[in-house]
């Protein structure tokens, strides 16, 4: 794995992985810096939680790629990066942004496409 790290197909999913983290890391700046209600705080508080789960799994493949080379202060770093996207992910759940009711939503949109099997067409007669 830290082969792979090396080389240049690797350099460069990390450095996808690097700026989705700090994409996420500037949405959230702007979601805490923004006016309560407004538009543009509902904008990056979308963007936020869109980008907060791929940052965590990014910033986590990271960890294991430093840890695996031993390089122990990236490790804390990136550790430190990964907890601080975890706890605004969890401390913002009464923002306001697109995601805020869809679990609901497309629950009740799975129900409905998988509740009663396959249909059969009546026989024509």
């Amino acid at each position: 794995m830290v082969n792979f790290a090396g080389s240049g197909v690797g350099l460069i999913l990390l450095a996808i992985g690097q700026t989705l983290v700090a994409a996420c890391a500037c949405a959230d700046m702007v979601r805490a810096l923004s006016v309560p209600r407004s538009h543009r705080r509902y904008l990056a508080s979308t963007v936020f939680r869109t980008l907060a789960i791929p940052s965590i799994i990014a910033t986590g493949a990271s960890v294991l790629i430093d840890a695996m080379s031993w390089s122990w202060t990236d490790v804390g770093m990136s550790m430190f990066v990964m907890v601080a996207i975890i706890f605004r992910l969890h401390h913002g759940k009464d923002e306001d942004s697109w995601w805020k009711g869809k679990g609901k939503k497309l629950a009740r949109w799975a129900r409905h496409q998988f509740s009663s099997g396959t249909r059969v067409a009546p026989a024509a007669g």
